[in-house]
C-alpha cells in the first residue's frame, strides 16, 4: 500500500495545519450546506440591489425631479454608508454574534425596502438608500464570516466560497434583468419592494439553519476606532467618486487628505491595540494580500464593464432595459460556471495559476473590446463579457485564500477587508475607467463639430457630458439630428474600445502582481492559519 503524501510538517496532505496525524478533520455543522444556500441567496439579493438602481433611476428621476446634488446622493449614499460601516460592523459581529448580525441586517434591509412605499421626495429615497447601506454592511461580511466558521475543512470551504463567488457574479448581472422585468409591469417602487419577501424567507431560514458564531477573542469596538474607520472609508469612496466626476479640484483633494489621515490613524491604532477592531497584520501574509488584490482588480473590472456595457446596449444599440440586461448575462454565465469549478482546478494546477490566470483571462476579455473589428458589434461584446465572467472565477480561490489566511477568531477582520476591497474596487472601476471612457467620448465630440450642427454652447456641453444628453439634444435638431446622434454614438463606441485597452492593462498588471505575491506551492487543501 502506498504511503499518503505528507506536508513538510509530516502530516497527511489535505490535513489542516495543527491537526495531529490520525485526528479526524472536523467537517463542521451538519446543516452547513443548507446554511450556505441561505448565505449565498442573501448575497445574491444584496448584489442585485446594487445594480437594479441603474435601471430604475431614469423613472425615479422623472417622477421625483431631484436636483443634480440630490441625484448624486441617491446614487452614492448606499456605497458611502456601506463602505464606512464594514469594519466596525464586522468587529461587532465577532463580539455580538455573526448570525445575530446577519439577521439584523436582513430586518433592516426589509424595513428599508418597505419604507419606499412612503418615499415621496428625493430626500426620502436618500434615507431609504442609507438604511439599505446599513443593512448591506451587516449582511455582506457576515456571510463570509459564517462560511469561515461553518466550514472548518479548507477543501470544503474552498468549494463553499466558490458557490458564494458564483452568486456574487450572477447577482451583478441579474440585477438589470430583474429590474427590467419589474419596470415593464410596475413602477420604480417595485425595484425596492422585491427585497421584502426574500428577506422574510431569509430571516426564517437563517434562524433555523445557521448556528450562532462568535469570536473566542472578540475585537475591542472602541468609539475612536469606529469614527476613524467610518470617516476614512466614507471619505475615500467620496473622494474617488468626486474626482472621477469633476476632476481634481479643492474639494476632492481636501476629502482625499481627510481620508488618508483618518485611515493612517486608524491603522496605527489597530497596530498598537491588543485586541484591534481590524487585524491589519493579516496583510503580512503574501497569499492573503494576493487574494485581496485579486478581489480588488476583479471588482474594478466587473462594475466598470456592467456600467459601460449597459449604456452601450441601451443608447447605441437601442435595446430596452430588459433586452440589455439579458445581453449582459454572458458575464454571469461565465462566473456561474467557473466559480464552483475554480477550487477543484486549483487543486490540480495550483492556486497561484488560478488566481493569476483568472485575472489574465479577464484582461483578455477587455482586449477583445479593443481589438474587435470596427464597427463594434454585440458578438464581440458578448465574448468579452464571457471571458471577464470566466476570469471572475478566480474570486472563489481568492476568497478561500483570504478567509483561510485568518484564524476563525479573526474571520470578521478578513471578511471586512475582502468586502472593502469589493466596494472600493467598484468605486474605482466607475471613477477611473469610467472617467477615462468619458474623457475619450468628449474628445471625440468637439464643441466645434456640435456647433456646425446648430447646437448652442449650453446644449453642446450637455451633449459632451453624456451620450444620453447628446441623444436628447439631437432629438430637437430636426434634419441635423440624425447625423449628430450618429457621431455621438460612434464617439461612445470608440470610448468603449479604448476602455477595453485600459481595463486590460489593469487586469494584466494585477495578474503579474498576484503571480509574484502568491507562493508557488500554495495548496488550498493545506492553507490554514
Amino acid at each position: 500500500m502506498s504511503t499518503p503524501p505528507t506536508t513538510p510538517a509530516g502530516t497527511p496532505a489535505g490535513t489542516p495545519a495543527g491537526t495531529p496525524t490520525g485526528t479526524p478533520i472536523d467537517k463542521g455543522h451538519p446543516r452547513r450546506w443548507a446554511g450556505l444556500a441561505v448565505l449565498s441567496a442573501s448575497l445574491l439579493v444584496v448584489v442585485m440591489d446594487m445594480t437594479i438602481l441603474n435601471i430604475a433611476l431614469p423613472e425615479m428621476s422623472t417622477e421625483l425631479r431631484p436636483s443634480s446634488v440630490e441625484l448624486l446622493w441617491m446614487v452614492d449614499v448606499y456605497a458611502l454608508v456601506l463602505a464606512g460601516l464594514l469594519v466596525p460592523v464586522s468587529a461587532l459581529g465577532d463580539r455580538w454574534g455573526r448570525r445575530r448580525m446577519l439577521v439584523t441586517g436582513f430586518v433592516i434591509f426589509a424595513l428599508a425596502s418597505l419604507a419606499v412605499l412612503v418615499a415621496e421626495t428625493p430626500a426620502h429615497v436618500i434615507g431609504v438608500r442609507a438604511l439599505l447601506g446599513i443593512g448591506g454592511a451587516m449582511i455582506m461580511p457576515s456571510t463570509l464570516s459564517l462560511i469561515r466558521s461553518l466550514f472548518p475543512d479548507p477543501t470544503e470551504r474552498a468549494t463553499a466560497l466558490g458557490v458564494w463567488g458564483a452568486m456574487a457574479a450572477v447577482g451583478g448581472a441579474l440585477g438589470p434583468v430583474v429590474g427590467g422585468l419589474l419596470l415593464e409591469k410596475w413602477s420604480w417602487h417595485s425595484a425596492f419592494l422585491v427585497n421584502v419577501p426574500v428577506m422574510v424567507v431569509a430571516i426564517a431560514a437563517a434562524l433555523w439553519l445557521l448556528p450562532e458564531s462568535r469570536s473566542a477573542r472578540p475585537p475591542r469596538v472602541d468609539v475612536t476606532g469606529v469614527v476613524l474607520s467610518f470617516t476614512g472609508m466614507a471619505a475615500l469612496v467620496y473622494a474617488v467618486k468626486h474626482v472621477g466626476k469633476h476632476g481634481v479640484d479643492l474639494t476632492g483633494v481636501a476629502v482625499a487628505v481627510l481620508a488618508v489621515a483618518a485611515l493612517v490613524l486608524f491603522v496605527r491604532r489597530c497596530l498598537t491595540t491588543p485586541d484591534p477592531m481590524l487585524e491589519v497584520r493579516l496583510f503580512q501574509g503574501r497569499a492573503f494580500t494576493a487574494g485581496v488584490v485579486t478581489a480588488l482588480a476583479t471588482s474594478i473590472a466587473m462594475i466598470a464593464m456592467l456600467l459601460l456595457g449597459a449604456q452601450w446596449l441601451q443608447l447605441v444599440q437601442g435595446w430596452s432595459p430588459l433586452q440589455s440586461g439579458l445581453a449582459l448575462l454572458p458575464l454571469a454565465v461565465g462566473g456561474l460556471i467557473g466559480s464552483p469549478l475554480a477550487p477543484s482546478v486549483a487543486r490540480v494546477v495550483g492556486a497561484r495559476t488560478v488566481l493569476a490566470g483568472g485575472l489574465a483571462i479577464g484582461g483578455t476579455g477587455f482586449l477583445v473590446l479593443f481589438l474587435a473589428p470596427s464597427p463594434l458589434g454585440y458578438p464581440a461584446v458578448a465574448l468579452a463579457l464571457s471571458l471577464v465572467g470566466i476570469g471572475m472565477a478566480s474570486l472563489a480561490v481568492a476568497s478561500a485564500v483570504i478567509m483561510a489566511g485568518a484564524p476563525v477568531d479573526q474571520a470578521g477582520s478578513a471578511a471586512a477587508i475582502e468586502e472593502s476591497s469589493y466596494e472600493l474596487g467598484g468605486v474605482l472601476g466607475v471613477a477611473v475607467l469610467g472617467s477615462l471612457a468619458a474623457a475619450i467620448y468628449r474628445n471625440g465630440l468637439p464643441t466645434a463639430d456640435l456647433t456646425s450642427y446648430g447646437v448652442s454652447d449650453a446644449a453642446a456641453e450637455t451633449s459632451r457630458e453624456s451620450l444620453g444628453g447628446a441623444l436628447e439634444v439631437a432629438g430637437g435638431l430636426g434634419g441635423n439630428g440624425a447625423a449628430m446622434a450618429a457621431d455621438a454614438a460612434a464617439s461612445f463606441t470608440d470610448s468603449l474600445t479604448w476602455f477595453g485597452l485600459a481595463g486590460a492593462v489593469v487586469m494584466l498588471s494585477a495578474s503579474v502582481l498576484v503571480a509574484w505575491l502568491t507562493p508557488r506551492d500554495l495548496d488550498l487543501s493545506e492553507v490554514e492559519h
